[in-house]
């Protein structure tokens, strides 16, 4: 079965469009040792739903729901100081979670799969070194929208 062949319509839908097409905005990453007050406020800033935190190293360790997270704050169940690392949602990593390299040139038919299991999909350069974007459903649905694809 040929590359295109296994994903039937989906493949079509995009029109061989890759995720470098989708104009996402550059990655905003936060370090885990962050308190949650700059996180919430810096995401809000850039409209962002959900921000990947990364070592002292800069590799991604998890992410924050920033809804999630604004709602712990406003019932009292987080202090503005606590670090990002206390309140982040851990990548799952491991032989039975293989990793999922996506880059600008993964095709949107495969970013599409990928995010029928995962909230959003961290774009990287092909070693994996730097977070170059965070691409989500609505994403594919704006892109979708905007170029009449349906």
């Amino acid at each position: 079965m040929s590359y295109g062949a296994s994903y039937g319509l989906t493949f079509d839908k995009y029109r061989g469009a890759v995720i470098e097409d989708l104009q996402l905005p550059p990655a905003f990453c936060i370090p885990s040792s962050e308190p949650i007050a700059t996180a919430i406020e810096q995401a809000y800033e850039r409209d962002f739903s959900h921000i990947p935190v990364l070592n002292s190293k800069r590799r991604p360790l998890g992410y924050i729901d920033v809804a999630a997270l604004k709602k712990k704050w406003e019932a009292g169940h987080t202090d503005p100081n606590d670090k990002v690392l206390q309140h982040m949602t851990k990548f799952k990593r491991g032989p039975e979670e293989p990793y999922t390299l996506i880059t600008p040139m993964s095709p949107l038919a495969d970013l599409e799969k990928f995010l029928e299991d995962n909230v959003f999909a961290l774009v990287t350069d092909n070693d994996r070194k730097f977070v170059l974007g965070v691409a989500t459903p609505q994403d594919l649905e704006h892109f979708v929208t905007r170029r009449g694809l349906y």
